[in-house]
């Protein structure tokens, strides 16, 4: 697996803080984003590496293995434990009586550990019967953006993941901020070890005419006076289309009607959908000519 500079990615330095790594992911990200540049392999795999190196460098944990251990830091802890165990081993063959300095001393024992465990002996140079043993690959993470209207039904899409096309099916309903696990899609083992997996965050925008609550949608629709009064006919917007409704005489303004399964999708319930609910606002007449006015007048008379 090609070592990838994380700090290079992100146009950072090692002294870098958290705030200056999320200021760098936040400004290239916005730069690279799959919808800003929906044909362009080069940017999307930039983004994916951006993506991987904030996941890494955010995280204090994490970030220290890396500066350690570079581009095996994934195993900093399988190194430790290792050497623990080596020092163990050699403390109990000389009594405990070197201590730390006995297991490092000429650094053969450490550096045989490295070879052992990434295959760095060659074959016939004295080592060729040790395992190597395999590691699994590193999750990777990545988000996907998504309209509302996107999510109304399940449909398939293909994301771009380290250079590789994945085809996922989006199921209708997802939410804001859920994410999804593909299975053997992240990076790739160590030695013969398994990939890791992709993590898919959706990041479902805001709707600017149906606000979303849950499973159910919320709306408004301008009522003009005359038929609040009267009453009569209305054609509403839905996510799914356009529907007709009868508005009753006499309606106030605020009042809320409910059109049952008119709402989003429920999540992995085929057929089960919220409710929409839609709020009159009632619109009073402007620019009335002298006999509107005049009517008005004898209306407020009466």
């Amino acid at each position: 697996m090609a070592f990838i500079d994380y700090y290079k990615i992100l146009g950072i330095d090692k002294t870098a803080s958290e705030k200056d790594i999320k200021n760098a992911y936040r400004k290239l990200a916005r730069k690279y984003h799959p919808d800003l540049n929906p044909n362009d392999t080069e940017a999307n795999k930039k983004f994916q590496q951006l993506n991987e190196a904030n996941e890494v460098l955010s995280d204090p944990d994490k970030r220290k293995k890396y500066d350690q251990y570079g581009e095996n830091w994934q195993h900093g802890e399988a190194y430790e434990q290792q050497a623990r165990a080596q020092q163990q081993s050699r403390q109990q063959s000389y009594g405990g009586a070197q201590g730390f300095e006995g297991f490092s001393s000429g650094g053969e024992d450490f550096s045989e550990f490295f070879n052992s465990m990434f295959g760095g002996a060659a074959a016939g140079g004295g080592r060729s019967g040790r395992s190597r043993q395999g590691y699994r690959g590193q999750d990777l993470n990545a988000e996907l953006h998504l309209n509302l209207t996107d999510v109304i039904e399940s449909h398939k899409q293909t994301l771009t993941v380290n250079g590789k096309n994945i085809r996922i099916t989006i199921p209708a309903g997802v939410e804001n901020g859920q994410t999804i696990k593909i299975t053997g899609h992240g990076g790739p083992g160590v030695n013969g070890g398994p990939a890791g997996d992709l993590f898919i965050t959706f990041s479902v925008a805001n709707d600017p005419k149906f606000k979303r609550s849950g499973n159910d949608l919320s709306t408004t629709f301008k009522l003009n006076l005359y038929t609040a009064i009267l009453g009569g006919d209305i054609t509403a917007d839905t996510l799914t289309g356009k529907v007709k409704l009868k508005v009753k005489p006499e309606t106030q303004n605020g009042t809320k009607v409910k059109l049952k399964g008119k709402g989003m999708p429920v999540y992995k319930k085929d057929g089960e959908f919220g409710d929409l609910y839609i709020t009159y606002e009632i619109e009073l007449p402007t620019n009335l000519t002298d006999k509107q006015k005049a009517l008005f007048e004898e209306l407020s008379k009466l």
